[in-house]
């Protein structure tokens, strides 16, 4: 959510902001609207003290006896108050539709973002690892000898439909075996606080975090008014919400394993092939609440915590910083981390780390007391994939791949796998 004020403060500004994301200019539009708001108010105002001035000379008439003043006095106080009554729901008429215009415009990307159209014009930041070098023709995940008879996408389609998929024996434990590795990361190493949260929430809580109004048609809601949530930032970042922290709480760090659920509307005929983009999947996420002079420092660490998981299970990536044409809604910087996949050649997304700054903090009330004991201030917040787990399962899995069908699963996933690293070809651990 943008601030009003800044946009009647520097209207220009605002609008070459929109512009850098492609956007057409709103602030005309938005200043005209709340113009006839203030208006609306400042008219209810005055009448609403025409009422009052009235209300307290019909006392004095009263009791002169004046009936002819009185009755017209009377009659004045009815009229002012009906003005009013109808002056304050225009008004509020007028503030829900600027505040829903606020809603739905995306969040103004930071100065340092590349200027861009898509994911063309995203820039490379980084790099590790070095793609393996196979002595056989690569195949994609589902495509494994070792993969395929343990990776059911026809049950699934039975059972749910498309983009869906049952995972069975060793790869549904290495699939378990990562997220539990996430999770313990994040926890012992990257100091996050473990969190168990609910996937279904309240319409607040999907508008506070920037799903809603605009993309409801990306999330699945159930027929009592609950949405499945597309990721625990949602449950994570509203946590806060309403709440006045103090500044020595900051930063406060969390971490979830969860289901998450996507429509994936506008995505027909992309990624149809094996599990690289589900209806249903599971992630862990990560959440910082900070304040604003530690965001940008935030958002650096949140990424290396990322970048290590895959350093950790040995699988090449590069990482990029979207440029504006390709950020999220609510994003005003994001990076995004790419894993190397040898079937599709190519690197593709496994975690986008996000700045929103004030943004969604705007949106839910959510702020801190300075330390000075100041005016509270709106937190920022921040979210990350640390990481998507089914899309890490098919890095590992394409990475380890062997000639004979078999996949050499990371040392590091030992503890979680009683030491079996290698998935058979025959799909067994051992």
């Amino acid at each position: 959510m943008h601030d009003i004020r800044a946009i009647r403060e520097n209207p220009a500004a605002f609008d070459a902001a929109l512009a850098r994301r492609g956007d057409a200019g709103v602030s005309s539009d938005i200043l005209a609207l709340d113009e006839a708001r203030r208006a609306k108010i400042q008219q209810a105002e005055a009448a609403q003290a025409a009422q009052n001035k009235a209300a307290k000379e019909i006392g004095a008439a009263k009791a002169k006896g004046d009936n002819e003043t009185f009755e017209r006095l009377r009659a004045e106080v009815a009229e002012k108050k009906a003005q009013v009554a109808a002056l304050q729901t225009e008004a509020k008429e007028l503030d829900a539709k600027q505040t829903d215009m606020l809603a739905r415009i995306a969040n103004l990307p930071a100065d340092d973002v590349p200027d861009g159209a898509d994911e063309d014009d995203n820039v490379e930041v980084n790099r590790w690892g070095t793609p393996p070098e196979l002595d056989f023709a690569a195949k994609e995940h589902f495509e494994i000898a070792g993969v395929a008879q343990a990776m059911d996408f026809e049950t699934a389609a039975k059972t749910s439909g498309a983009r869906f998929v049952f995972l069975k024996g060793g790869v549904a434990r290495i699939h378990r075996a990562l997220a539990q590795f996430m999770v313990d990361t994040h926890v012992d190493e990257n100091g996050l606080t473990e969190m168990q949260t609910p996937v279904l929430v309240r319409d607040e809580a999907m508008y506070g975090t920037d799903k809603l109004p605009k993309f409801g048609d990306d999330s699945y809601q159930t027929t009592n008014g609950w949405w499945l949530v597309p990721t625990s930032e949602v449950t994570l970042t509203y946590s806060v919400a309403g709440d006045v922290l103090e500044a020595a709480e900051l930063p406060i760090r969390m971490t979830a394993h969860t289901q998450c659920f996507r429509s994936e509307a506008g995505s027909a005929g992309r990624d149809t092939s094996g599990m690289l983009r589900q209806h249903q999947f599971e992630k862990v996420e990560m959440v910082s609440i900070t304040h604003p002079d530690e965001s940008d420092a935030e958002q650096k660490r949140m990424l290396r915590c990322a970048e290590g998981l895959l350093e950790k299970l040995g699988v090449p990536y590069r990482t990029v910083v979207l440029c504006t044409g390709d950020m999220g809604f609510g994003a005003r910087r994001t990076f995004d981390i790419e894993a190397w996949l040898p079937g599709q050649n190519t690197y593709r997304e496994i975690s986008s780390v996000s700045t929103t700054g004030a943004f969604q903090a705007r949106r839910m009330n959510a702020r801190f007391r300075p330390a000075d004991g100041g005016k509270p201030e709106f937190v920022h917040s921040l979210n990350g994939s640390g990481l998507a787990v089914g899309r890490c399962l098919i890095a590992v899995l394409e990475n380890g791949q062997q000639a004979d069908g078999s996949v050499i699963l990371p040392e590091v996933l030992g503890p979680y796998l009683k030491g079996k690293l290698t998935l058979t070809a025959d799909g067994d651990l051992v």
